[in-house]
Formats: structure tokens, sequence, C-alpha cells
């Protein structure tokens, strides 16, 4: 398989004057290209964490282990082999990205500073003919360019945020709770722009999200993370029909089926551990219905199964 970026081993301590905080721990993932791979967990499960750790973006946080991308381990780079990837390798569209956006200058001025950034000697009608191209790209009219962002409603600027992020073709393109603060319908409208964009444009993407219906609309792998670990990894219909681990069923149970019959939510009881303490044996053990005594004392290895799925669970596949 031709393989986009690789984790292994992966750890991320935020550290203050008080304590240390494991918000990832030994996390390990291959993403190959043309993945859709959706990282889904709770809030606070260190989503956001693995991603920005992997874009060196935790100025505050120590950061071990390798990410490897096309071959270079971007952990280990200089600031400027970096910035070299950012954006022409590897994109990221951050929550409420739209935020972002100057309120007080045109599209056009914006994106003209983001382009020049790479290409300083690009010349305004080169950016504004490929800022048009992928404004078409995500369903909106090539007049936006030049409008404020207060002329615009938070759909179209989230969409705006995404062509910014597919300026420069990236190989890779996170996305970061992009879709959260929308309503339903605009929601679904840019999932919909997201799946037909990795066709045209041969993207592979990561979508991190708490919401597993996101990630069942437009995602074709899952990744689980529960208190900084990786916890459950497969093909998106295998793992939501018949999950391995008691905590993806529990996120599964917790979201309503629009078909079949009518049954009550259910919630997983207890909160995540605190990080700051050593967490022996398997981190989800306090909330599991299905826990053993082997629970509390031996942490649980990622297993390999059929179909490339993995689990970490002593109970998973049967093993009882």
């Amino acid at each position: 398989m031709d393989h986009v970026l690789e984790l292994k081993n992966l750890n991320v301590t935020y550290i203050n004057k008080e304590r240390k905080v494991m918000a990832v721990r030994s996390a390990s993932l291959t993403i190959d290209k043309g993945d859709a791979l959706g990282l889904v967990g709770e809030s606070g499960s260190g989503k956001t964490t693995l991603a920005m750790a992997v874009l060196r973006l935790l100025s505050q946080a120590e950061v071990t282990g390798e990410a490897i991308f096309r071959g270079n381990n971007l952990l280990t780079m200089n600031n400027e082999q970096l910035n070299q990837i950012r954006w022409t390798g590897i994109a990221v569209v951050f929550q409420k990205a739209m935020n972002s956006l100057s309120a007080v200058h045109r599209i056009r001025t914006q994106i003209e500073d983001i382009y020049r950034v790479h290409y300083p000697k690009a010349t305004a009608e080169e950016i504004a003919e490929r800022m048009k191209a992928l404004l078409r790209l995500v369903n909106m009219p090539e007049r936006v360019y030049g409008l404020y962002p207060h002329e615009m409603s938070g759909g179209m600027l989230q969409r705006i945020a995404i062509a910014i992020a597919l300026l420069h073709n990236p190989q890779l393109l996170i996305f970061d709770e992009a879709t959260t603060a929308l309503d339903v319908v605009t929601q679904g409208q840019i999932l919909h722009e997201m799946v037909e964009l990795e066709k045209t444009m041969d993207m592979t993407r990561i979508m991190i999200t708490h919401d597993m219906s996101v990630v069942a609309a437009s995602c074709n792998r899952v990744a689980v993370m529960y208190a900084g670990e990786l916890v459950e990894i497969g093909p998106v219909r295998e793992v939501i029909r018949t999950p391995l681990h008691p905590y993806t069923k529990g996120l599964m149970d917790a979201y309503p089926s629009l078909t079949g019959k009518i049954t009550a939510l259910k919630s997983i009881p207890g909160s995540l551990p605190d990080l700051s303490k050593p967490i022996i044996g398997c981190p989800f053990a306090a909330r599991c219905a299905r826990k053993i005594d082997k629970c509390y004392t031996e942490k649980p290895p990622m297993v390999a199964y059929d179909n490339g799925r993995q689990a970490a669970c002593w109970l998973a596949g049967g093993n009882a």
C-alpha cells in the first residue's frame, strides 16, 4: 500500500509547573493514499492533540515517537523543512476556521497574502484564477472572492476555509471538527462536497469529530480514541455494525437510529480518567459493563483481526 502518514508510538505530554498530562499515549496508525479516516471519541480523548502534534503546533507539549509523512519524520525536521510541507503537503481546516478570517478585509486580499507565503511572485490574476476554480469545487459563486466575511453566512465561510486549505493541492487534508458549528442541512452539504472533492483531487483526508454520524456519511475508515489511546481501528461499516471494543459500542448506543425499532438512547456512565496519573490496565475498565479482573491489571494490546480491523480489548473477538 502507498502510505501517506504513519504514526509510530506517538506520545504527547502537556507539561506545566504542577503536573504532566499524558494526552496521547503510544498511538500507532497508518493512513494510506485515498483514505478518508474518521478520528472519533468524546471531548478530551486526545483527537485534536494527536493531529496538532503531527503538525507540530503544540508549543507547550513534549512529543515523542514518529510521524512519517512520505518517508520523512515530521517530528525531527527543522522549521524550514516543515514549512515546506505545511499547506503544500499537509493542510488543516481548524475548528471554527471561519473565525480566522479578518472582518475588515475582502476575501481576495486575504487569499493573496496566504498564497504568496509559498509563491511570493504569483500575480493577482494567477491567484484569482486558482481560487475561483476552488470556489466552484466547493459549490460557491465566483463573486464571493470580492466580498467581506460579514457578507456571507457561516456555511459559506466554512467553504471558504476549505478552499483556502486546498490552495496548494495538499496530499493530506485534516478537518478538525470542521462542520460542528453548522446546521444539519449545511453540514450534510459540506460532507457531500468533501467526498466529491476527494474524487476530483485525489485527496487523502482525516476527519476529527465526536459525531459517529459524520464518520458514517463521509469516511471509509475509522479510528476510535479513548483517554489518549487508540482502542479500535477498521472499515467504517464493519466497526459501526459490529464494534469490537465496548467503548465503540457505547458511542454507537448514544446515537439515534433513523430506521428500525425505536429504542432509548444510552449514555456511557462515568467520565474520562485523570490523564496526569499512570493508568494500569485498560483505561476504559472503570466505565465498562463487560470488564473482568484482568482489565484492571494488564493493558490490552492492539490486536489485528480480519478485514483490516484492530482492537485493544481483552474480550474482543470472543477472547474472554
